[in-house]
């Protein structure tokens, strides 16, 4: 019985947590960032990849490092679209959910 009083008091947390990001996406929108050139590129790879295969029954670790590939691939198509080269680097407004994808992947 305790852990199902943990997992709705966990439930509860969760939508805490996302009234909190309701407020922060409309706070921050997008944010400002440099990249260099390299990462950059194979962000853009990224998208320009085809994946028209269905995956399969998935690991967790599996799905999660699909998911980030996905982040990736999206960050690769705001780059193709708005993207400004300077020099080494480029300098892109991303949304805050691809930004805050890649912070946390970065961990």
């Amino acid at each position: 019985m305790a852990d199902q009083e943990r997992y709705i008091r966990y439930r509860e947390d969760s939508k805490v947590l996302a009234a909190i990001g309701k407020h922060v996406a409309a706070q921050a929108g997008r944010i400002t960032v440099r990249l260099p050139r390299a990462v950059a590129e194979a962000a853009v790879e990224a998208w320009g990849r085809d994946e028209l295969d269905r995956p399969g029954e998935e690991t967790h670790e599996q799905y999660a490092l699909r998911d980030q590939a996905a982040e990736l691939a999206l960050i690769g198509l705001a780059i193709s679209e708005r993207g400004r080269w300077e020099g080494d680097e480029v300098v892109i407004d991303l949304d805050i959910d691809s930004a805050g994808a890649a912070s946390r992947a970065s961990r």
